[in-house]
């Protein structure tokens, strides 16, 4: 209902935009007297795209029936008695309507409700101080769009007028003409009368030949003038329609489907296409109608023809508006939804391509058929550049082909391929040190229809996203990266898919801190402090000064192809490991302020040393993917007076799958304050799991606890060597060295981890454990 309040505050264009939501195919009414009934429903929760959801899709459809029914039952007075008839003809009608599609409806509705929640957005942020500029200028650009709409609907309606003008002296001058040979006709009859009658006649007709022939002289002249004026006209018309289709296609378009890559990375939704559509379908409406003209022109032209440049001009202004309307037909044969840009070969994935104008061109009266293949960069390349690749790919997809379905709700011709799945690859040759989950592929949708009766033919085609094809989940962070570089660094109309070597560092920052806060699912991104963090990771720098790195540039490779210094692994998968902790296990803690992160152990240290015992904070490991630490300051057992601060051994997802990072704070009680003074329970009480209150079938269920022992030096030491021993004797510790006797870093972790384990035992248990 809150919705549906706002959306009757909008004013102006938005409001227009709003009301152009509704129609028959769901009438305005329906959405005013069911407003909570339908805000209320869970849309979202049906996926458009699987046929199995219909049961789902017409449950809603049948409940939508059946409120609306009691809403028409309840009116009653003079003025509910017209409401309770127009409720119940609603009711029917959306009932007949969609009964054998009622998918269709959740996706006209879904449609009508995210629609509205972006007018009403852009309409809040325009009143705020923040986003009021940027509205403005939106605004400011949708109104210049709007008025060179109404310029050309103007220009087009002028050269109707005066086409019809032309046509209608055409006709009077054909029926002179006629007159004139009905008159030169009657002349050559006279030879037949007598010589005095003869005379006489001729002499009239002679003068009315005279008279009509120079009026025909003359109206010629008028009639070629006409055309040429017309001929100037539609130039002039043709020029207005170039420069708003460039607007419209190369610019408006060209931004959403930059905002739709920057949505790969994270970025703000790219929001819907009703806009654009509308756009393209009065673009095609106005192209169409011109297109027309011409032609009728054309067949003036034939029908009289008369001295003069008409035919080359004509055929020249035909080719032109031929050309116009191929431009805007084959740029919005467009992808709505986007296959994913990290393909797993094996596995069922889904697109959605749509033509823009196909409603309004009537491509849907014989729905074409649209194929899916798989092809290379340089097959990519080849493409764009207009050089023959029929039937060539790099690959196998299976169900990749869909006939287009025209949805009356968006007035949309779209194509869903629904279960699609990449049986096979085939990889190029690699360039260096390019591995394989830096090659690119991309999804090539083709299709032909004709349109105004077969007059024009159509094959189009467009390219999806860089995809990079994988075989294996561990694959999956390195192609991330590969695909975060392109999505955030590609330039509109590259040459498919080359991108930057390097890039500025403030520009990278950019697109992690966007990663980020998306998958956090949170505005709380990355601060300058994290940047500077992440710098200093980077570049192996010591600066704590943002403005040491607006200058720097980082390259690829040391984005994710070399290590960072003294680690076997890079800077992305580092960060990639973070984010994956932080989304599967910590995003509640990370949108609460708990957890700070990047920090590093010195910087941990200095910034406890100056807090009260018990204080600790949270923070990233730098030697383990995925891992974070709980460092804390405290006495140090070994030394009466003098205070250390701890780090306790990192935790990855393998164990917060055991027990959560709350539970586990909780269980350490020599943990009293996160950083920098607030009691733990004040921020982790909520997330404490509650405790058992009783058994279950007569058993006790166990619980899991944390527990930290300080021992002193010596002790530590002695049972350190001990457990290791133990370890190593017992053949734990093979594992530890790989086939080139090297050490393997996480089996050695690993190791770690048993000897930490025993060292938590009390003596007396581990030193049996030794003996046994």
């Amino acid at each position: 209902m809150a919705m549906w309040i706002q959306a009757q505050q909008l004013q102006g264009d938005a409001l227009h935009q709003m009301q152009a939501l509704y129609g028959q195919h769901f009438p305005i009414e329906v959405r005013h007297y069911l407003a909570q009934w339908i805000e209320s429903q869970l849309w979202d929760s049906v996926e458009l795209d699987n046929p199995a959801e219909e049961t789902k899709a017409k449950r809603l459809l049948d409940n939508l029936v059946a409120e609306l029914q009691k809403k028409a039952q309840v009116q009653g007075g003079e003025d509910g008695f017209l409401l309770k008839i127009k409720l119940g003809h609603y009711a029917s009608q959306l009932k007949s309507t969609y009964d054998r599609c009622p998918l269709e409806l959740v996706r006209c509705i879904k449609h009508i409700l995210q629609s509205e929640q972006r007018l009403v957005q852009e309409a809040t942020n325009a009143s705020s101080g923040s986003g009021s500029q940027a509205m403005d200028t939106l605004s400011q650009r949708h109104q210049q769009i709007n008025q060179a709409f109404e310029e050309l609907r103007l220009a087009t309606q002028e050269t109707e007028n005066e086409l019809r003008k032309l046509q209608q002296s055409q006709e009077y001058f054909i029926i002179q003409y006629q007159e004139n040979m009905r008159i030169q006709a009657q002349l050559s009859s006279l030879s037949s009368l007598a010589p005095t009658e003869r005379t006489q006649r001729e002499t009239t007709l002679q003068s009315k030949r005279a008279t009509v022939e120079a009026w025909l002289a003359r109206e010629a002249s008028t009639l070629q003038k006409y055309r040429l004026d017309l001929a100037e006209q539609h130039q002039k018309t043709l020029g207005l329609l170039r420069k708003q289709q460039t607007v419209i296609l190369d610019e408006e378009l060209i931004q959403w489907k930059r905002r739709q890559q920057l949505a790969g990375n994270g970025g703000p939704n790219e929001g819907g296409l009703d806009v654009l559509q509308s756009w393209c379908e009065k673009l095609a409406d106005l192209i169409w109608q011109n297109r027309q003209q011409i032609r009728r022109c054309e067949h003036l032209t034939q029908q009289l023809p008369l001295p003069g440049p008409m035919v080359e001009l004509l055929s020249k202004l035909n080719a032109d508006i031929t050309d116009i309307i191929s431009a805007l037909v084959t740029s919005t044969f467009i992808i709505e939804k986007q296959p994913p840009q990290v393909l797993k070969t094996q596995t069922k994935f889904a697109a959605t391509v749509c033509l823009l104008v196909g409603g309004k061109l009537n491509v849907h009266m014989n729905p074409p058929q649209v194929k899916a293949v798989i092809v290379s960069e340089q097959q990519a390349k080849a493409l764009l550049k207009n050089e023959s690749t029929h039937s060539e790919s790099s690959g196998e997809i299976l169900n990749n082909n869909c006939v287009m379905e025209y949805h009356q709700a968006t007035g949309t011709l779209s194509a869903h391929f629904r279960n699609m799945s990449l049986k096979r690859i085939k990889r190029s040759d690699r360039r260096g040190a390019e591995s394989v989950t830096e090659e690119k592929f991309t999804v090539l949708f083709e299709s032909q229809f004709s349109i105004g009766g077969n007059e024009l033919v159509f094959h189009v085609k467009t390219l999806s996203l860089p995809v990079v094809v994988i075989v294996h989940g561990s694959q999956d962070n390195n192609a991330t990266a590969t695909v975060l570089w392109d999505n955030a660094f590609a330039e509109p109309g590259r040459v498919p898919f080359i991108v930057p070597e390097k890039v500025l560092w403030p520009q990278l920052c950019e697109a992690l801190d966007m990663k980020y806060k998306a998958e956090m699912h949170s505005g709380r991104g990355l601060s300058d402090d994290n940047l500077v963090f992440l710098a200093q990771k980077a570049f192996s720098s010591s600066s704590n000064n943002s403005d040491d790195y607006r200058s720097m540039t980082i390259s690829w490779a040391q984005f994710n192809r070399e290590s960072l210094p003294g680690r076997n692994f890079t800077f992305w998968q580092w960060f990639d490991g973070v984010v994956e902790l932080m989304k599967k296990h910590l995003k509640p803690h990370w949108n609460d302020g708990a957890i700070l992160g990047f920090v590093n152990k010195q910087q941990a240290q200095d910034m406890l040393m100056s807090k009260p015992n018990g204080t600790f904070l949270l923070r990233f490991s730098d030697s383990e993917i995925g891992g974070i630490t709980i460092a804390w300051v405290a006495e140090n057992p070994n030394k009466s007076g003098e205070r250390l601060v701890w780090n306790l051994l990192p935790y990855t997802t393998k164990d917060f799958s055991i027990r959560s990072l709350a539970d586990r704070i909780s269980d350490l009680n020599h943990l009293l304050y996160l950083y920098p003074d607030r009691p733990k329970d004040e921020v982790f009480a909520k997330y404490y799991t509650p405790p058992l209150s009783k058994a279950v079938d007569g058993y006790v269920k166990p619980q899991i606890k944390q527990v930290v022992q300080f021992v002193n030096n010596a002790n530590y030491q002695y049972w350190f060597w001990v457990s290791l021993l133990s370890l190593l004797h017992s053949g734990m510790a093979d594992g530890m060295l790989d086939p080139d006797g090297d050490f393997d870093l996480e089996d050695t972790m690993d190791v770690a981890r048993h000897v930490e384990e025993l060292l938590r035992r009390p003596m007396a248990n581990q030193w049996n454990s030794q003996q046994s």
